[in-house]
Parts: structure tokens; C-alpha cells; sequence
């Protein structure tokens, strides 16, 4: 177990806010003749949102590292998901979302990997 910085919090509440983004997006699904991910990619966000959220209680409460790897794996493949939203003939509001959906999801990855910071050791 690693101590929970405040930096790792940050990513973790950042992380959450995410999950809680692709849980409630599960229940709103592309309708027919819309542009929009498809019905498995949906549910796929879906449930890497809500591994994420139960990761990040445990990350949060425990600080074990497992956790917090799990935290950042689920985001990883929650924004390879979106991805394709680049390669489509989508909205440009659409890819700015996901852009922006993408560069969170990066910052939070960071700050929940970020090595705690140690004391200088000072000899004399």
C-alpha cells in the first residue's frame, strides 16, 4: 500500500467524474439514425465507468496500487473507446467532446500514477 497524496486524490475525484460520465451515458443510447457509438460501446463505457468507480473507493480508502492501476486501466480503455469519434464523419462539437474527454482523461491517469514525493535526505 502506498500513501494517498492529495495529488492522487485529484486524479482520482477526476477519474470518478469520468466514470460517472460513462455510467450515466449507458442509459442514454444513440438513437436510431443518429450518429453516435454504437450499442456495445455504450454498455462497454458503461461498466469501465462503474469498475472505475468501485476501483476508486478502494484506491481511495486503502491506497493499495492495484487499485490504482485498475482506476487507470478502465479510463485507458474507456478513452480508446472514444477514439474512433476522430476517424468518423461526426459534428465538430463531437470531437471537441472527445478531445476534451481524452486530455482529462490523460491528467487524471498522470496524477493517479504519480509517485508519492519523498523527503530529501540531508547529510552533513
Amino acid at each position: 500500500m502506498s500513501p494517498v497524496t492529495t495529488r492522487t486524490r485529484v486524479g482520482l475525484v477526476l477519474a470518478a467524474l469520468l466514470a460517472v460520465g460513462d455510467v450515466v451515458s449507458a442509459f442514454f443510447p444513440t438513437p436510431d439514425g443518429v450518429v453516435g457509438p454504437p450499442l456495445p460501446i455504450v454498455v462497454l463505457g458503461g461498466l469501465l465507468g462503474i469498475a472505475t468507480l468501485a476501483a476508486v473507493v478502494v484506491a481511495w480508502r486503502s491506497g493499495r496500487r492495484s487499485a490504482l492501476w485498475t482506476v487507470a486501466g478502465t479510463r485507458v480503455l474507456s478513452a480508446l473507446t472514444a477514439l474512433p469519434a476522430f476517424f468518423v464523419d461526426v459534428p465538430p462539437v463531437v470531437k471537441l467532446l472527445v478531445a476534451v474527454f481524452v486530455v482529462l482523461t490523460v491528467v487524471s491517469v498522470a496524477l493517479v500514477l504519480a509517485p508519492a514525493r519523498r523527503a530529501a535526505s540531508v547529510t552533513d
